[in-house]
């Protein structure tokens, strides 16, 4: 079955029941505007968020010519980024933003990137993390967004019944819970700076996103680095933006900045992202995830995102 339609019969079928949350739908306050390098063009790009009425979810403005939905609907599977495709344009690396967005409640936003190149854009990798797209977001604040005369409330996708989703070695499950919590792993034996890594979570909430999840940088393999460069990727790639770890024991970075922080990057790629999936819907869901992984690129697998 292909990745659209596993996703329709999920979300018809009886694994999963909607209730209110009793809350409206919420915006950001002002609008917010980041430059940076993106990672595997190297190019400087910017970008801005823009308040957005209820009912419009997260989407991207491709230069007033084509919009983009934030849903694995328009999303395409390509190597170590998440990219989105819809009306002839492409936006790469939209992780780190999205899973922001969704973490700290931002259920409708306008999304507008400076750049097309050949009807193509990428994100900016900042730091390597989400955390200054928290940081941005929590310094605007957010307000309750209006829909035409009055206000839109929040839905919320209940998950009925367990449910898994594997690949080669990798794995992500889901199962019904009162609050939303991770259980996640990665194994890269040949790597032994990072070697086998657990990070288990209290309940998800914006706190706990933006301290122990948000600054959690992305990384790589040493080893690796010719080859993707070779590739076209990771041209804006460097010890600012990404943890290097190498087959010996070292590991090429500043500072390590979390314990673990190699497994709590990949959390917004995995597990925020497949909760955000649902965004037009504009909620949040509440189950536990476990997720095993032993390949480097499994955290940008497309079809992971509907395995809540």
């Amino acid at each position: 079955m292909a990745l659209r339609d596993t996703l329709k019969a999920l979300k018809s079928s009886n694994f999963i029941s909607w209730k209110s949350t009793g809350k409206l739908q919420k915006t950001i306050a002002s609008f917010i505007e980041k430059t940076g390098k993106t990672l595997h063009s190297g190019k400087l790009t910017k970008v801005k968020l823009l308040p957005e009425l209820a009912g419009q979810g997260r989407y991207f403005d491709c230069n007033s010519e084509g919009v983009i939905q934030a849903s694995i609907t328009f999303a395409e599977e390509t190597p170590l980024c998440t990219t989105l495709c819809g009306d002839g344009f492409k936006i790469r690396t939209v992780e780190h933003l999205l899973s922001a967005l969704e973490a700290t409640g931002v259920d409708n936003c306008r999304i507008m990137i400076s750049d097309f190149d050949d009807r193509t854009a990428e994100i900016p990798i900042l730091d390597g993390s989400a955390r200054e797209w928290v940081e941005a977001i929590e310094q605007v604040g957010l307000k309750v967004a209006t829909y035409q005369d009055g206000n839109c409330e929040k839905l919320v996708p209940v998950l009925n019944k367990p449910m898994h989703v594997c690949r080669n070695d990798s794995f992500i499950a889901a199962f019904p819970a009162e609050d939303v919590r991770i259980s996640y792993g990665v194994s890269f034996p040949q790597v032994p700076a990072i070697g086998c890594q657990w990070f288990s979570s209290a309940p998800l909430d914006v706190s706990f996103y933006a301290k122990q999840i948000a600054p959690a940088r992305t990384f790589c393999i040493y080893e690796e680095v010719e080859r993707l460069r070779d590739a076209g990727l990771i041209k804006g790639g460097s010890t600012e933006n990404a943890i290097i770890s190498a087959t010996i024991m070292i590991t090429i970075s500043a500072r390590i900045l979390l314990l673990n922080e190699n497994v709590r990057q990949s959390i917004p790629k995995d597990v925020t992202k497949p909760i955000l999936d649902c965004n037009i819907m504009k909620m949040s869901f509440p189950c536990k995830f476990r997720k095993w992984t032993s390949i480097i690129v499994s955290s940008n697998i497309c079809f992971i995102n509907f395995s809540v």
